[in-house]
């Protein structure tokens, strides 16, 4: 019987096992030294901030593992022998495996700062990682004060967790403004209030210098390129991840910033395959980046491999891209591209609308000359995904767009509705006659 080993159980992993038992009835492993059964990462802080308890982010019962005979071991790897098709754990145990798929994810960066491994100092990524804050910052008395450093979607969870205890943070932003690698000006400016109304320090223009210890090994205070030194217990590293691959560095398989993969997620070695924030694509799809470490993509290069392992040879299509995720209270989503100013493409335009007294706001990107709709950012509004994704590919006008922008909203019933003011200030800005249509549910789930 085939024998396939995944590395790492997160969702990458785990779906990829999933669909390949719904397919087939080969004989799969799931290694992960993290936690013996799969969770929800992304729900970790609200473990930490008691809306739920670990077990909770189990999406599956214990049982359902050996029900659908997919083994899990719980070990470190520790080298993989591709010539020998096995893997040598740490405690120098072997496993042979006909085919080999890794899933281990990403590590918190960190950039050589002094100090960096002291007591204290710890990113925010794994099941690990929940207990030593729950350790380090179990209460306002034991923290007198949290330092983040890294002005992230990371960065922000760790800031709102603390917060929930009533800790006090400072948050080291680099950038003048909020994440503004990715929002636009209007957006990242937005969620700078935020933040500060929510009573974190938010030091933008800031970088980390030096983390001191105290006479235990364990942090004390931090100080910075602005010459300030500001005293705190623990310090959360946040400013982004990077493909968990050192174990792989001696084994043949290529590596750039992840592992190689083609659009079949194989890599340059035979039966060997990586997906989710380990992969990184040879030639990455229009904009798509060549790593990406999204919840989504990873689910998606899970199922497109179990179709080729399972013999239907599959391609990893990740379609438009989208994302969502919230700021303390916003909620964020979008879908297409809308690029940050820095990076913003010549032919690209944005039309950016705010709440005049609400922390609500829409940034929609298109083309110049053609008027395409390129994409779309949301702040304090929810869209319907498959609305907007129906658009993108239809290579809707911006003003078909704005025509019918009531189909794509999803807020619950009785929330308030912006779409006539978002197109009157539309109409405004660019001279524009259009009138925005009544919400239709027959339009909406037309495929027309």
């Amino acid at each position: 019987m085939e024998h396939i080993v995944i590395i790492g159980n997160g969702i990458s992993g785990i779906t990829a096992a999933r669909h390949i038992r719904k397919l087939s009835d080969k004989k799969i492993t799931v290694i992960s030294n993290e936690n013996a059964y799969f969770f929800s990462r992304t729900a970790l802080m609200y473990v930490y901030m008691g809306h739920m308890k670990f077990e909770h982010t189990q999406p599956y019962e214990n049982w359902f593992w050996k029900k659908n005979r997919i083994e899990l071991l719980t070990a470190y790897v520790e080298r993989v022998d591709t010539e020998n098709k096995k893997l040598i754990l740490q405690n120098l145990q072997e496993i042979n495996f006909d085919k080999l798929i890794i899933a281990t994810g990403s590590n918190p960066n960190k950039f050589g700062w002094p100090g960096q491994d002291l007591k204290g100092v710890q990113g925010l990524y794994s099941k690990q990682d929940l207990e030593m804050l729950e350790a380090n910052a179990p209460n306002n008395e034991v923290c007198k004060r949290a330092v983040i450093v890294g002005g992230g979607l990371i960065g922000i969870e760790m800031a709102e967790m603390l917060r929930s205890r009533d800790i006090p943070v400072t948050f080291l932003v680099r950038e003048d403004s909020f994440w503004n690698i990715v929002l636009p000006k209007g957006e990242s400016q937005m969620i700078n209030e935020h933040i500060r109304e929510h009573h974190i320090d938010l030091q933008l223009n800031t970088n980390l210098e030096t983390i001191v210890s105290d006479e235990h090994g364990r942090v004390k205070a931090v100080t910075t390129d602005k010459g300030e030194t500001i005293a705190c217990n623990v310090v959360g590293l946040t400013a982004g991840v990077s493909p968990n691959i050192n174990f792989l560095k001696d084994s043949g398989i290529s590596l750039g910033k992840g592992v190689k993969v083609n659009q079949y997620l194989e890599t340059n070695i035979a039966d060997i395959y990586a997906i989710g924030d380990c992969a990184e694509q040879h030639q990455p799809k229009g904009n798509r980046r060549p790593v990406e470490a999204v919840w989504y993509t990873g689910r998606m290069m899970g199922e497109a491999l179990a179709q080729t392992i399972c013999g239907r040879k599959t391609p990893y299509n990740p379609g438009h891209w989208f994302n969502s995720a919230k700021f303390l209270d916003i909620e964020y989503q979008t879908y297409g591209w809308v690029f940050p100013e820095a990076v913003k493409k010549e032919y690209e335009e944005h039309f950016h609308w705010r709440h005049p007294k609400e922390k609500i706001c829409i940034t929609i990107a298109f083309h110049k000359e053609s008027r395409q709709f390129l994409g779309i950012n949301t702040l304090g509004i929810r869209m319907r995904h498959e609305i907007v994704d129906r658009w993108l590919t239809q290579k809707r006008s911006v003003e078909s767009v704005l025509e019918y922008l009531k189909d794509a909203n999803f807020d619950p019933e009785f929330y308030s509705q912006y779409e006539k003011d978002i197109v009157a200030h539309y109409n405004n800005i660019f001279g524009t006659n259009i009138n925005p249509k009544k919400k239709s549910w027959k339009r909406i789930f037309s495929k027309a």
